[in-house]
């Protein structure tokens, strides 16, 4: 059974930094592509930093980009999402995804419309004063 497993969310102050885990059981992330999603309260669920193991095409979303890295351990099986400059709006429950790239698709498609099967429970990141 393909399962992945988020970690490493917690309080932070505004202007911090957070390093989330992904790491993934029963297979490897070798011909993936992961995401990093997020959902705020009352908001829908959006694309934040999405990676394709086998290219290495990436993808962030305007709000992210510049302050949000995403990569990949493979001797770990492990993708991270490294987040600088927290700000308030980056509160969220953040889901890690993964599943296999299809022909003739990109990583930002599959990332803008949340097209993965596989999907953690997700793990809190609260950024606050």
């Amino acid at each position: 059974q393909l399962q992945v497993v988020e970690s490493g969310g917690d309080l932070v102050q505004p202007g911090g930094s957070l390093r989330l885990s992904c790491a993934a059981s029963g297979f490897t992330f070798d011909d993936y592509a992961i995401g990093w999603f997020r959902q705020a309260p009352g908001k829908e669920r959006e694309g934040a930093a999405c990676i394709s193991n086998s290219d290495g095409e990436e993808y962030y979303t305007g709000s992210v980009k510049g302050r949000f890295t995403i990569s990949v351990d493979n001797a770990k099986n492990t993708v991270y999402l490294q987040m600088n400059s927290l700000k308030p709006e980056d509160t969220a429950v953040y889901y890690c995804a993964a599943d296999h790239v299809p022909p003739y698709t990109v990583v930002q498609a599959m990332c803008v419309r949340g097209n993965f099967g596989s999907w953690g429970q997700g793990t809190q990141v609260t950024v606050s004063s």
